[in-house]
């Protein structure tokens, strides 16, 4: 017990607290920027069992805000070199990795078999999905992004109001660390309150992080705060799918205009403007509307809606 002993000096941790942390499993969707401070944390507490899911590989670019990855790292998937760290670092911890992108189809059996979940995503499909599964299974999850040098870390579900209530409208389209930047520091801030909150629910903290989101501005050094314990749950919403989902009665519209890949023949490509004044054809069962990181499927979505009442499902295609 030496190596935690600091951490069961604490009242709200002990030996009790302890034992806690290790009999329990968390599930970690990305192992990047958020994912990098949260699995170093993760395991240096002896978390039991850790999953981590990333379909991405490690470049040089990522090292500037992920230092859970080395040189010798660069072409690894993200996953597997992520879970090799965790076992470097604290062999005690069961680490299982899954070099491949979470899906809608995939995300329930995750989140199932996990007692807190971790949105380390950076992905608006992601943390949707991730978001859905935990609401209907009763799981924690706490969700966080970053750009340039703000961010934010929330706990939903679990009792909690989902992702969904809190952020009920989404941008047609948003900058991305590639494109707008990002500094590490910052990063490394957000994915260790992330932390800070799992390790809070899991010994049953309180005030409990679920049900508050915490914002940081690095420029100037403030941090700020609020509930949302009240928020309500949409009534209704679009639900993501996965490629495997997809019936062959659906319509498939592809909104990318970058698309090099179709998604499957037959499958129209449009921008989503033009979904204001489109109708899907009469035998249409369900009009499927695909993008990359799934904001121009849900905007798209909302055009759509205002003039068709019919099934509407979305598709988030960032690994394609």
């Amino acid at each position: 017990m030496n190596r935690y002993a600091r951490q069961t000096a604490l009242p709200d941790v002990g030996a009790a607290g302890q034992a806690r942390i290790r009999s329990c499993g968390v599930l970690v969707v990305g192992a990047g920027g958020l994912g990098s401070p949260v699995l170093q944390y993760l395991a240096g507490a002896g978390v039991g069992r850790l999953t981590v899911v990333d379909g991405d590989v490690v470049e040089e670019t990522n090292l500037h805000r992920q230092p859970i990855f080395r040189m010798s790292d660069l072409g690894a998937p993200k996953a597997t070199a992520a879970a090799r760290a965790v076992a470097d670092l604290n062999p005690e911890v069961r680490v299982e990795a899954h070099a491949a992108w979470l899906d809608p189809q995939t995300a329930p059996g995750l989140v199932a078999d996990a007692d807190v979940v971790l949105d380390c995503a950076d992905s608006f499909a992601a943390s949707f999905t991730l978001s859905d599964a935990c609401h209907r299974a009763g799981r924690p999850l706490i969700s966080a992004a970053v750009l340039g040098l703000e961010g934010y870390a929330g706990g939903f579900c679990g009792g909690a109001p989902s992702v969904r209530a809190v952020f009920p409208d989404l941008p047609v389209a948003a900058p991305s660390c590639a494109t707008a930047g990002v500094l590490g520091p910052v990063v490394g801030i957000i994915g260790a309150l992330q932390a800070q909150m799992a390790l809070s629910v899991l010994l049953g903290l309180t005030p409990s992080p679920l049900g508050r989101l915490v914002r940081v501005d690095a420029r100037t050094l403030h941090l700020s705060s609020f509930t949302f314990a009240d928020a309500p749950e949409p009534e209704t919403f679009w639900p993501f799918l996965a490629l495997s989902q997809i019936e062959p009665d659906d319509c498939v519209i592809d909104l990318r205009t970058e698309a090099a890949v179709p998604i499957r023949p037959g499958a129209l490509q449009l921008p989503y403007e033009a979904l204001a004044g489109w109708s899907p054809p009469g035998q249409a069962a369900r009009v499927v509307l695909a993008c990359r990181t799934g904001l121009r499927a849900f905007a798209g979505a909302q055009l759509l809606s205002r003039r068709w009442k019919g099934k509407v499902a979305l598709l988030g295609l960032q690994s394609r």
